[in-house]
């Protein structure tokens, strides 16, 4: 399966993978990626069935997801690299931190959780995407994703309704079984990279107990709780965000 991705920034810099949610593409890291590209090459790309990258039957799980990063990097010719994800990008870097942790550098994680329940309601969700396609969760994600405030912007209704319409229904489909069958928190006290676990205040969707929950188990993990951001806290609080990813991934250079 050929995944697609773009790469910015100096091509001698330390390598940063930005991952995307459930529902999102490349676009969802617009905000960061001029803040990220002065000093590092960053490597975007879309999750499998998501924005330009096909959709394979599925279900996936998260040795498939991560196992894409992989042989992305392979084909990069990248050793190692540091990794942000939001929420289903989050859990593909606390896989690969699990499993693969020669590869990954420093490790961000966003509005993420190690453990989402009960997993019927997310064969549900497959369910209902594979019959009607991923239309009639647009309203529902947005709601979750976006403070009220954020949410009724038309702007951002537009750019991210149309993510979510525009991902293959059966790759959103697979990706809600990757998380239904996800098990990190057995692992999460393997992790060497150092980790850093951002929560948004006013997350529905990955309450900020969820992060400490996993910084209270990744050794010497730190935490940061914004204020005024929901889901996707990098979409709302990209100051913020792009202020912490700094700091974080320039303490290895």
């Amino acid at each position: 399966m050929t995944v697609h991705f773009e790469l910015t920034g100096p091509g001698d810099g330390a390598v940063v993978v930005l991952s995307n949610s459930l529902g999102t593409d490349l676009a969802l890291w617009d905000e960061q990626v001029p803040a990220l590209s002065r000093q590092f090459r960053v490597l975007r790309y879309d999750q499998r069935g998501h924005g330009r990258t096909p959709a394979v039957p599925g279900p996936y799980d998260l040795a498939q997801l991560g196992g894409d990063v992989l042989a992305l990097l392979d084909h990069l010719g990248v050793e190692r690299a540091h990794f942000a994800g939001v929420s289903l990008g989050g859990m593909t870097g606390m896989w690969l931190a699990e499993h693969a942790p020669d590869r990954i550098g420093r490790l961000a994680l966003i509005c993420t959780s190690a453990e989402l329940g009960p997993a019927s309601n997310w064969h549900d969700r497959a369910a209902l995407v594979r019959a009607q396609g991923t239309t009639p969760v647009v309203e529902s994600s947005l709601s979750r994703w976006f403070t009220p405030a954020a949410a009724g912007k038309p702007d951002i209704a537009a750019k991210f309704g149309g993510m979510i319409e525009g991902c293959a229904a059966e790759g959103y489909a697979g990706c809600c079984e990757a998380i239904a069958s996800m098990d990190l928190l057995a692992g999460l006290g393997s992790i060497t990279a150092p980790t850093l676990v951002i929560a948004g205040e006013d997350d529905p969707a990955t309450p900020p107990h969820h992060a400490e929950r996993i910084a209270a188990a990744v050794p010497g993990a730190r935490l940061a709780v914004l204020a005024e951001a929901a889901h996707l806290a990098n979409a709302e609080q990209p100051a913020a965000i792009n202020e912490l990813l700094l700091d974080h991934f320039t303490r290895s250079l």
